[in-house]
């Protein structure tokens, strides 16, 4: 296909996709699809991943995209059960709707941590529960929206994209961290939004290259989206009623539950290699 045609094919491949996922995430219904993928022998790396296992021989070129705080924050969520992998989140969950992986340390919570708490949270979340919660920065001149739509504007439509990511345990603790100090404040910090803050305490991010998540995707049908991902090896406890007023009260994201997990990658062709 003639270069220019094909460009002109990608980016509106890429607008469609961000159209319809960023719609799909807005409408805050658990199962949400995305739209069909690429063939996954000839797509990008792929996430999630086991970001204790650097080994990966995908070949497909992914430019790193800048630190977080040269881009704009332009949405958050969270899933329930991580979907990555790690030494600190290794409990597997099960196939499915409740596949992905659990903090380790959600097997040894107290029983003051366990309490049901009142009301429903986020339609369905409960103590001793795992979530990852993924913060979405792009390149583009956006502003933090509903679903990832929000990434990519008509005169940007091949964004440079950054998710940090943070795995969760939720607690019925006061003194947990807490939601609210770790979302957008709706102002710029040096010419960019950023949200509050995001943790710092909990291990050297793992930076590699990947995809778009979500459980539409599979090992035949890839996420044709290129990610720069930073995901943090430990867990922590994050208290599951400032989640629960995050949700109820409703937020510029439109999130009002946790989205379903992608299976974890292990074909190494999918992956791309660890670095660091």
């Amino acid at each position: 296909m003639n270069p220019i045609r094909q460009s002109a094919l990608t980016s509106c491949i890429l607008v469609a996709f961000f159209a319809a996922t960023g719609a799909a995430l807005a409408a805050g219904k658990p199962g949400e699809k995305a739209p069909t993928g690429p063939a996954c022998d000839v797509a990008g790396p792929q996430t999630p991943r086991d970001i204790d296992s650097k080994a990966g021989t995908n070949a497909v070129a992914v430019a790193t995209a800048p630190k977080y705080q040269d881009l704009n924050l332009c949405n958050i969520h969270f899933h329930a059960q991580a979907e990555h992998k790690g030494k600190d989140f290794s409990v597997f969950a099960g196939e499915g709707a409740s596949g992905g992986y659990q903090c380790n340390a959600s097997k040894s919570l107290s029983a003051s941590e366990l309490k049901k708490p009142a009301g429903d949270i986020c339609k369905g979340l409960k103590p001793g529960d795992t979530i990852e919660v993924h913060w979405v920065h792009s390149s583009c001149d956006v502003k933090p929206g509903a679903g990832l739509g929000s990434c990519v504007k008509d005169d940007c439509k091949e964004p440079k994209l950054r998710v940090e990511a943070q795995v969760f345990t939720l607690v019925n603790d006061p003194k947990a961290a807490k939601f609210q100090d770790m979302i957008e404040t709706g102002q710029k910090v040096n010419g960019r939004y950023q949200a509050k803050a995001i943790p710092s305490n909990t291990g050297t991010p793992i930076q590699f290259a990947g995809s778009t998540t979500g459980p539409s995707y599979n090992d035949t049908v890839c996420s044709p989206l290129k990610v720069t991902w930073s995901v943090r090896p430990q867990c922590a406890k994050l208290d599951i009623n400032s989640v629960g007023a995050w949700c109820k009260a409703g937020n510029v994201f439109a999130e009002d539950h946790a989205h379903g997990v992608r299976k974890l990658v292990t074909n190494p062709k999918h992956l791309a290699p660890i670095a660091n």
